[in-house]
């Protein structure tokens, strides 16, 4: 397994604030309105590559890997995530998903254990190329990645640069990213919402291990 990044350090005050704040990710217009969005996006494709196994990276309390396991019925669903708030919220939910705690750049699975990894709104926490490099690692042959991450639609002028919230990839630096750690891209566009949703600048990429 890979050394703990940098990022950590950052990373634990984003879990100890989620500790503490995770019912109110279980709101019902929060998750409808900007989470549900992504998750329809990975429910698909998940469905069309017939995964068996199966882990939903930062997981949060739980909504989508509990849907996962409801609607495809894979023979199993895990769901990482480094808040033990987020997962007592999830392990209420469901006793069949398997819950575990642990960072994405260093999943607790054996190499090639899994047939899918996906992500969705966290991977502006990860170490990216670490974590991508994790996700290549633990995925069989054939194996499939899916992400959900913010990305701004337009590139900032270069006097601007500095503003640009770090670790959100645009669509170029995506791609990089992924074939970077070993994945063949077979998927890329912005998050499919309704109109008034927009402004939430989403980019959804899926790649298959070689």
């Amino acid at each position: 397994m890979t050394q703990a990044p940098p990022r950590r350090g950052f990373n634990d005050i984003v879990t100890r604030f989620w500790g503490v704040a995770a019912p109110a990710y279980n709101l019902p217009f929060l998750q409808q309105w900007v989470y549900r969005p992504a998750h329809d996006e990975v429910v698909a494709q998940l469905r069309d590559h017939q995964s068996a196994r199966i882990v939903d990276v930062a997981c949060g309390t739980g909504i989508l890997a509990d849907r996962i396991e409801r609607d495809l019925h894979p023979a199993a669903v895990y769901g990482v995530d480094m808040s033990e708030g987020m997962l007592n919220q999830a392990r209420s939910r469901s006793s069949v998903v398997q819950w575990q705690r642990g960072p994405a750049e260093q999943l607790p699975f054996d190499d090639g254990a899994l047939d899918a990894v996906v992500t969705t709104s966290a991977f502006h926490f990860f170490d990216q190329p670490a974590a991508l490099r994790e996700f290549h690692r633990v995925l069989s042959p054939g194996g499939l990645v899916a992400v959900s991450t913010m990305s701004a639609r337009q590139p900032l002028l270069p006097a601007a640069s500095r503003l640009k919230p770090s670790h959100s990839p645009t669509t170029a630096e995506m791609r990089r990213l992924f074939e970077g750690a070993g994945f063949t891209i077979v998927e890329q566009h912005r998050v499919r919402r309704p109109l008034w949703t927009r402004p939430i600048s989403d980019l959804f990429t899926v790649g298959v291990k070689s």
